[in-house]
């Protein structure tokens, strides 16, 4: 039998690793990991943007958690190898990374695709997250094991016409995840994805409120509304702690059972 876990204060002693960890969702994981005793790293390339989350992060901190920033972009190999150096400076050790950088790109029918375009948003969102699995694994190991969280999508399962590479790039997140998992279990690191739906960020903040396109968001889901940041800081929290020692190579829906039903319609956004 395990040992008895602790309801609070659970990643005290953990290093952290949360790229994208400036805004919205990023801040939201980074901020429940701080509250529960964790020593965080958030990186993002806008330094300004990263102090002032970082202090909003510390605010929320207990039991001895931490908040430090990190700059770089995490389709640059020597960047992400500076950033985890970074992150094991509160500890000198490594237990978990959420990959969070990523973003979508201009909607386009494949007839119409612009080459660039869908290789920068695959860059972003694949390679950023196999360097970081690439650079944070082997400390993770040193360490005796760890957690590992990709950042997917609703899109990354349920079809969402117009986004381009944005599914395709989840997709292969999920691919990845459950591979590294298969890999990496005999090293006690573990993998998982979470897969938000709309999430209330400042991303989201194109689409009116008023709109047909929010309106299809919420007739498609069954809880009525749309996420808060925290909602997959949660989630997240729980994954690197030893609470989810048994849980590797899921890809987990926090989308309010969106997923049930069927994506968004964004015609109306399509040029």
């Amino acid at each position: 039998m395990s040992d008895p876990i602790r309801t609070a204060g659970n990643l005290q002693g953990y290093a952290v690793l949360v790229t994208g960890g400036g805004t919205g969702i990023g801040e939201g994981c980074a901020a429940a990991l701080a509250a529960d005793g964790a020593a965080v790293t958030i990186c993002g390339r806008r330094q300004e943007v990263l102090d002032e989350a970082a202090e909003r992060i510390a605010a929320a901190a207990l039991f001895g958690g931490s908040v430090q920033v990190a700059t770089g972009d995490v389709t640059v190999e020597e960047d992400i190898v500076a950033i985890v150096e970074k992150s094991m400076e509160p500890t000198g050790k490594l237990n978990g990374c959420v990959a969070n950088a990523g973003g979508g790109g201009m909607l386009f029918g494949y007839e119409d695709m612009d080459v660039e375009e869908f290789q920068r948003v695959m860059n972003l969102n694949v390679l950023g997250t196999m360097l970081c699995i690439k650079h944070t694994l082997p400390h993770m190991i040193a360490a005796g094991g760890g957690s590992f969280i990709g950042m997917s999508s609703l899109a990354g399962h349920v079809t969402h016409p117009w986004f381009g590479a944005y599914p395709v790039s989840k997709a292969g997140i999920e691919a990845m995840i459950r591979n590294a998992a298969d890999e990496n279990g005999p090293h006690n690191v573990r993998f998982n994805a979470i897969r938000p739906g709309f999430v209330a960020t400042e991303t989201m903040d194109m689409i009116p409120r008023d709109s047909e396109v929010y309106a299809s968001y919420i007739v498609n889901t069954p809880l009525g509304d749309v996420a808060q940041p925290g909602d997959i800081g949660h989630l997240a929290r729980f994954l690197v702690s030893e609470e989810a020692r048994w849980i590797t190579g899921q890809c987990i829906n926090v989308d309010g059972g969106h997923s049930l039903r069927r994506g968004p319609d964004f015609s109306s956004f399509k040029g």
